[in-house]
């Protein structure tokens, strides 16, 4: 059995456990604090599930920032599938990622994994939290060496373009009512009432707000699909999931909306990979404050 979106704690370990998987098996610790970049290796550093790799955000999820860009740019297809065949990620692996708890960071590599076209990708619901809380084992260290060569059935080293979206749709489809630009940021930085990360506040004007957090329960596992495809239903309104772009800050958190809607049964929005960061890079962009949707 291979898992697509989600797996649950006790379902990892029994795939870990088993040999006929262990081998085809790629865990990934993609803990991230973004107002401390290096903090999530040390924790990586201090106890992590066994076997897994460290996938940091800021040097194997993402490129290098530039003056036209947001915070984390997409990786070149170049630069991912040699992260990922460094992981040992071949075209029948099986890969989980996982982050602290709910999922923003692992989300990431998940949508990652996808745009190149590796459909067996899944997230630890409930992450390293969950891991611990199911008793799941833990080992301390820098973890597996980068495996030499490409895995068997490598993932090659192209991605979907239609699976992105530019500034510059985003700007057109602001005068279609047909099409729906939704943010997963806080409320409080939607509106533009506080901003800890970027230098305008605020949000693109038309867009809606659809915190990440939504997804969750009070525990911080996703809803379960039924629940989530009536939430996403609601929020598109009558529209397919392809007129819908997912946005955020910097294009991370937005994928835990596009695996939210995965869950429910409702893919093919895109991801603005810009999102806020690179929106306000240009200061002819307008901004929106106030809540909204």
């Amino acid at each position: 059995m291979t898992f697509g979106i989600l797996i649950d704690a006790a379902a990892l370990r029994d795939l870990l456990a088993d040999r006929a998987w262990r081998g085809k098996t790629a865990v990934l610790d993609c803990r991230f604090d973004l107002k401390n970049p290096g903090a999530g290796r040390l924790t990586y550093l201090a106890g992590h599930i066994p076997g897994a790799r460290y996938a940091d955000l800021n040097r194997d999820l993402s490129s290098h920032v530039t003056a036209d860009s947001g915070r984390h740019p997409l990786p070149s297809p170049a630069a991912l599938a040699a992260f990922f065949n460094a992981a040992g990620i071949g075209g029948d692996t099986q890969v989980v990622a996982y982050d602290e708890a709910n999922g923003s960071m692992a989300a990431r590599a998940w949508w990652l994994l996808g745009w190149m076209g590796h459909r067996c990708a899944a997230v630890l619901d409930g992450g390293f939290a969950a891991w611990l809380q199911a008793g799941g084992p833990v080992e301390a260290g820098s973890g597996p060496p980068p495996k030499p060569g490409a895995a068997p059935g490598a993932v090659p080293a192209r991605a979907s373009p239609d699976a992105v979206a530019t500034s510059a749709e985003v700007e057109a489809m602001r005068s279609d009512s047909r099409r729906l630009l939704v943010d997963a940021r806080a409320p409080e930085r939607f509106a533009g009432v506080v901003e800890p990360l970027d230098q305008v506040a605020g949000h693109v004007p038309g867009a809606v707000n659809h915190p990440f957090t939504a997804n969750l329960n009070a525990q911080g596992h996703f809803l379960p699909p039924d629940e989530l495809r009536a939430l996403w239903w609601q929020r598109l309104a009558g529209r397919s999931p392809g007129d819908m772009i997912a946005m955020c800050g910097s294009g991370v958190t937005a994928c835990h909306n596009l695996l939210a809607m995965a869950s429910a049964g409702l893919p093919g929005a895109k991801l603005y990979a810009g999102s806020w960061s690179e929106w306000i890079r240009d200061p002819r962009r307008p901004v929106g404050r106030g809540h909204a949707g």
